[in-house]
């Protein structure tokens, strides 16, 4: 049996999403380790939007000025989602040389993850990888992006525990949708996956044992890591948007 390649992981309770970001970007870029975060759950609500989104073409900017959400750009591609505390994230941060992927280009980085999770679902009918989510049948219960640098990449993904319906109006129909969604609301598109697994608790231990397998994890927590990073200058590119930028882009829109 080949040698699994070592792997911290990193579990946080009510970390929010913008500074867990923060993190990654800096571990990417700044480290050489492999890295498994996991939060399971973060407050306030919050959008986060890819590296390329536009307010004005995904949002109902007008909305979420007037219910004072924030908007988060991240470092990353991919789409756009509403968290919360309802949202587990899960990131993987690694070499290439420490994963049985022969190219780091996106898809098949994509398709490496759906195996990777395989365990993790397999007590659940139609799970599988369409297009960029992962989904059970044609619903979405997980979003996914991307950042791939100097021969390591990051791959997160924000999983639908929970949601509520009201907040999910904030997002408009991209215009570039996956072609399964086939022009559904997101009432239609997304499901829950507390609807599919008895806990929260079950459903991130079946992720950490399905990791095990492929990773020799080993546990650190926010105090260790943060004793070890260096102040190694790098590319910081997630933000909020101000609420002057969110209304310059409704004149954009015009």
């Amino acid at each position: 049996m080949a040698r699994r390649p070592p792997m911290h992981l990193l579990r946080l309770q009510g970390f929010s999403i913008f500074h867990q970001l923060k993190l990654e970007e800096r571990l990417l870029r700044t480290t050489s380790q492999n890295w498994c975060l996991i939060n399971e759950g973060t407050s306030p609500p919050a959008i986060v939007m890819g590296i390329s989104g536009k307010p004005e073409q995904l949002l109902d900017v007008k909305a979420v000025i007037r219910d004072g959400i924030s908007v988060i750009r991240r470092f990353s591609g991919g789409g756009t989602v509403i968290v919360d505390e309802n949202t587990v994230f899960v990131t993987l941060i690694c070499g290439g040389d420490s994963v049985p992927i022969p190219k780091l280009y996106p898809r098949p980085i994509m398709d490496w993850t759906e195996e990777l999770y395989v365990p993790a679902f397999r007590s659940i009918p139609g799970f599988q990888l369409r297009e960029h989510d992962y989904v059970f049948g044609d619903r979405k219960f997980g979003g996914n992006a991307q950042s791939i640098t100097r021969g390591r990449f990051l791959h997160h993904t924000s999983f639908l525990w929970d949601y509520q319906d009201a907040r999910m109006a904030y997002l408009r129909h991209p215009d570039r949708a996956p072609a399964y969604r086939v022009n559904r609301q997101h009432s239609d598109f997304i499901c829950r996956l507390k609807d599919h697994l008895p806990s929260r608790e079950v459903f991130v231990d079946s992720i950490v044992h399905a990791f095990d397998h492929q990773f020799s994890l080993e546990e650190t927590d926010l105090d260790a890591i943060q004793k070890t990073l260096t102040d190694v200058p790098h590319l910081n590119s997630t933000y909020v948007l101000s609420t002057c930028q969110l209304e310059e882009s409704l004149t954009q829109k015009q």
